[in-house]
């Protein structure tokens, strides 16, 4: 587990933390984004299968990429509302930044579904993280946030987070299109229900800090 030493942030997203025995989620705070911008300066997505759809920051040059990344991210955490919210979570392996990994709610008072986003670091792909976080951050979802669903999708030839989803538990849920960089391309789309993800539940992964970042996703805590 890695340190956690700084103080708590006055604003809860940031305090939230998932643990797991190979890698943590820590909320995205500055200090954590700025040691992680050189992995996003070498490159995040350097050849194809192009793995993000548009728009997208990561697939500009640099320096603007850095820029642009920065201010997607600085964005996305001041724009929460009930009705949307995205929380940002550096993954840490070892005390090091290697990437990240978002949890996406839009209308959950109402649907109780959610959506995931992450990106790894080229030289650690391949390893077992890219599955690691995502059920790190499922286990957040469905028992931190009391989630109902998951959902994913991934182009057809992103091979690896196809995987995941599978291995994971997401069943298929049909296909749809997106574009990136400019052309079109088939997105497979996955789902996820809460009784699926019980019957895979881990008993190892903790959470810190979540209680305190209900109201501010507005999130009333079941009976």
């Amino acid at each position: 587990m890695p340190s956690t030493a700084s103080s708590p942030s006055a604003y809860p997203p940031l305090n939230v933390q998932v643990h797991t025995p190979r890698l943590s989620l820590l909320g995205a705070t500055d200090e954590l984004l700025t040691r992680l911008l050189p992995t996003v300066r070498k490159g995040v997505a350097t050849e194809p299968p192009w793995p993000f759809d548009d728009p997208m920051s990561l697939y500009q040059e640099g320096p603007e990429r850095e820029w642009a990344w920065l201010r997607a991210v600085w964005s996305g955490r001041g724009r929460v509302t009930a009705g949307f919210w995205r929380l940002y979570f550096v993954v840490v392996v070892d005390d090091e930044p290697v990437g990240m990994q978002d949890l996406i709610g839009t209308d959950f008072a109402a649907f109780g579904t959610v959506d995931s986003f992450s990106w790894l670091s080229p030289g650690l792909r391949g390893r077992g993280l890219g599955r690691e976080m995502r059920q790190a951050v499922l286990h957040l979802a469905f028992d931190g946030l009391g989630a109902r669903e998951a959902n994913s999708d991934a182009f057809v030839d992103n091979h690896a987070s196809n995987r995941v989803s599978e291995a994971v538990g997401y069943l298929p849920n049909g296909v749809t299109w997106a574009t990136r960089r400019g052309e079109s391309a088939e997105l497979n789309r996955w789902r996820l229900t809460r009784d699926q993800w019980s019957k895979r539940r881990r008993d190892d992964i903790e959470l810190v800090a979540v209680a305190e970042c209900l109201p501010v996703l507005g999130i009333v805590p079941s009976p």
